[in-house]
């Protein structure tokens, strides 16, 4: 008894634990789709809390959209209180300019200059006198012819070039002749002409620095005054600019004064002298002017009058004047400023609950009609981040006055959706985008339709991309030109009103070619997020590609049936309205395994067959093995994994009926099983497509003497025995879909294998040969389960 219950209970624990291990599995189902859920809500949430946070401060306009120079189409506008009129921006700005026209920079007093240029006059005579001195002894050697006269003129040449006293040739010659005149006929000192060139610069330097010198030139001065401070004094005085002498001025003034004074020789000495001596006595002070400007710019009124309570503003069809305009913009200021803490908070609500709805609507239709991208939360994350990142620089941009709203490419966010995804992701997005920044810009109905309108052609643009060139100059060209009909559109409703038409232009302009940014952000996004986009497709399509030329080299026949298979799959495919880019690019790539072995497949054999020398099982395990090896090559060289599933799928699990049926001749007991590919099967449109390409080529190919009606039924009969065969069960292919891949499949191939002329042959070749057709061969085997 106890050795049955054990037995028993053995028995149980053994149909227990399968349930254990389903059980486990459910869990961890479970706990993922939780944390999914966790993660998608964080990342809904964090989209509206950075949307929310930085949206604008609110301006509480109470009144409709207007511009200036259109008709005032609401109803009367009275104020509702007592506000004061802003100034313009423009009229603040000439207040300032006028203020650092009239403010008069300041000027310190620099006491020591006087006695500096006193100390400078006599410093300079002091050091001439040894020159003077020297010459006298020169010329008496000369005049009494003793030995010494070279060595008294080098050492007059020496203490010239000691004594630090700036003048040419032309008036030391001046000088040393005048004194030695003087000196050698013992005539009075006061009558040389060093004695007069230091009284009349020492009289014209005083006289100067009582008027004062400034340093600094009158033309960088905007002001027609100048204040003097003396800082010892305590003194401060406004001065006109016309009573002081900048450098420029004095040196005119000395040479003037001078001039009429001395000979011309005599004047050109004294005037070398004076600039060696002269020195500004007031010297601009840049700190205490800033300081001064800048109390006086801070008093500036940003107001100009007033408008009492109950005073009409503006009544239904005035023109909108600029001087209304800025009354209409002070009354919002006005509001916002005398605006209560409920008031904000009420107009903050309003506005949140606008950007929730709009963003629960985009998520509502990914939830209901694309839940591929819902069910995964790295693409949820990829499409709220593009929103987000458009949605932010359009807020940010939006306070700043000197720019224009229309410079944010917001079409680059539906345009990199659209291309990622589809066109009604990105017409979503359009929306919901439109939403979100027409209600930070003031509920602008102009910015709401022309941003739609844009983001909506742009989207139409990059559907179904063929060529770079298309995304670089059709769709900023279309975005430009939707903006522009947009914004002439409204600006003709308004009779008048173009002012801000042009400016707005050149921002669009700017607009539509930051869209060329998307082409490195979609780089980006494919990197972090490793998608497959059209570019990269695009990019793989080219048949110059080192692992394209590889198969080409390899196995020649298999690189010619793939593009055959390419044709075949991008015609279905666009007929259908499938990805026909996709499937184009994974029908030349499906059978690159086939480069492994390439002697063992029909396509690529010559006259004998491999497949002779090997039983059926071994030459069915090299048939599969060119999906795998296929897929392991398509590692190696990092395609994408959405061409790598083309190549896991493009059997399916079919049969390869060939062998399937040489085994069941030789032995009994075949299994299906042991001669069906390891699939999996199609489970998207595309895959579906190549997979019934692929067979209908090979099948079609194998056709001796291929007529229309042959090529027809031949078709029917591999796409009937896919479907029968439950290859299209994943497959989310319709009817109605598959009839039109076959009637697609059949106007190619009629084409492709239409009858040829015969024609006649050479008389010689009649009369002494056979004809030079090859003796038939058997069958061979195919790796396909229809040949």
């Amino acid at each position: 008894m106890s050795i049955l219950k054990k037995l028993g209970l053995g028995q149980k624990k053994r149909e227990a634990a399968p349930n254990i291990g389903a059980n486990k599995i459910k869990e961890q189902k479970e706990t993922a789709e939780k944390k999914n859920r966790y993660l998608r809500a964080l990342i809904v949430i964090c989209f509206l809390l950075v949307i929310l946070i930085t949206l604008p401060g609110s301006t509480f306009q109470s009144v409709s959209n207007y511009s200036v120079g259109e008709p005032w189409r609401s109803d009367d506008l009275t104020a509702p209180f007592t506000f004061a009129i802003q100034k313009t921006a423009e009229e603040i700005q000439q207040e300032r300019q006028q203020i650092r026209r009239q403010t008069a920079p300041i000027f310190h007093v620099a006491p020591e200059a006087r006695a500096d240029a006193e100390a400078a006059i006599d410093s300079l005579y002091r050091n001439l006198q040894p020159v003077l001195d020297s010459f006298i002894q020169w010329q008496q050697s000369k005049q009494q012819q003793d030995g010494s006269a070279a060595n008294d003129s080098l050492r007059h040449l020496q203490e010239r070039a000691f004594s630090n006293v700036e003048l040419d040739s032309s008036s030391w010659n001046t000088i040393l002749e005048n004194y030695s005149a003087v000196t050698l006929n013992n005539q009075p000192q006061e009558r040389t002409v060093v004695a007069q060139i230091r009284n009349q610069v020492q009289n014209l330097t005083n006289s100067l620095m009582s008027d004062g010198i400034i340093n600094r030139s009158k033309e960088n001065l905007e002001s027609d005054e100048i204040t003097i401070r003396d800082l010892e004094d305590r003194t401060e005085r406004i001065v006109s600019i016309e009573s002081v002498k900048d450098p420029s001025e004095i040196d005119e003034f000395a040479q003037r004064h001078l001039n009429r004074i001395f000979i011309p020789e005599v004047a050109q000495a004294a005037i070398q002298i004076f600039n060696q001596v002269i020195k500004p006595n007031l010297i601009y002070s840049e700190a205490a002017t800033n300081e001064l400007l800048s109390e006086k710019l801070s008093d500036i009124s940003p107001t100009k009058g007033a408008v009492d309570q109950g005073q009409i503003i503006i009544r239904t069809g005035d023109i909108i004047t600029p001087e209304t305009a800025n009354v209409l913009r002070s009354l919002a200021e006005a509001r916002a400023q005398t605006a209560s803490t409920l008031e904000r908070w009420l107009r903050f609500l309003g506005e949140s609950i606008v950007i929730v709805m709009a963003t629960l609507m985009f998520l509502f239709y990914i939830f209901l009609y694309r839940r591929s991208i819902f069910n995964q939360p790295s693409m949820l994350l990829l499409v709220f981040l593009v929103m987000g990142v458009v949605s932010l620089a359009s807020i940010l941009i939006y306070p700043i006055d000197v720019v224009n709203s229309y410079i944010i490419p917001l079409s680059i966010a539906p345009i990199i959706l659209t291309i990622i995804f589809d066109s009604r992701v990105g017409l979503m997005a359009t929306i919901t985008l439109a939403i979100i920044t027409g209600l930070v810009h003031d509920n602008n109905f102009e910015y709401l339709v022309a941003t739609t309108a844009a983001c909506t052609l742009g989207v139409f643009s990059v559907r179904d991309i063929k060529k770079r060139s298309q995304f670089f100059f059709i769709t900023p060209g279309i975005v430009f030109i939707t903006y522009f009909i947009i914004i002439s559109g409204f600006s003709l409703t308004r009779l008048s009103g173009w002012e801000n038409f042009w400016p707005d232009l050149l921002y669009i302009a700017i607009n539509s070619v930051f869209i060329l940014f998307t082409y490195p952000l979609i780089l980006l996004f494919e990197k972090l997020f490793k998608i497959t986009t059209d570019f990269t497709l695009l990019e793989l399509a080219d048949t110059n590609l080192p692992l394209m030329k590889e198969l080409m080299g390899k196995a020649p026949g298999t690189f010619h049936h793939s593009l055959q298979v390419a044709n075949l799959a991008d015609s279905a495919a666009s007929q259908i309205g499938a990805n026909a880019l996709q499937c184009r690019v994974g029908a030349m790539y499906h059978d690159i395994g086939k480069m492994v072995k390439p002697s063992y497949f029909i396509e690529n054999q010559n006259k004998t067959n491999e497949h002779e020398k090997l039983k059926p099982r071994m030459s069915t395990l090299v048939i599969k093995a060119h999906v795998s090896e296929g897929v392991k090559i398509a590692e190696e060289h990092n395609l994408p994994k959405v061409i790598i599933e083309f190549i896991k799928t493009h059997h399916g699990t079919s049969l390869i009926k060939y062998f399937h049926k040489k085994a069941s001749d030789e032995e009994q007991g075949v299994q299906d099983e042991d001669f069906r590919y390891d699939g999996p099967i199609p489970y998207t449109k595309e895959q579906g497509i190549l997979m019934l390409a692929d067979s209908v080529e090979a099948a079609c190919r194998s056709m001796k003497e291929p007529s229309y009606n042959k090529l027809e039924n031949r078709i029917h009969q591999v796409v009937d025995n896919h479907i029968h065969d439950g290859q299209l069960s994943n497959c989310p292919l319709t009817f109605r879909q598959i009839q039109i891949i076959k009637d697609s499949f059949l106007s190619i191939l009629k084409g492709v294998y239409h009858s040829r002329i015969e024609y006649p042959e050479d008389e010689k070749q009649k009369k002494g040969k056979a004809p030079s057709n090859e003796p038939k061969q058997q069958p061979e085997p195919s790796n396909t389960s229809e040949e």
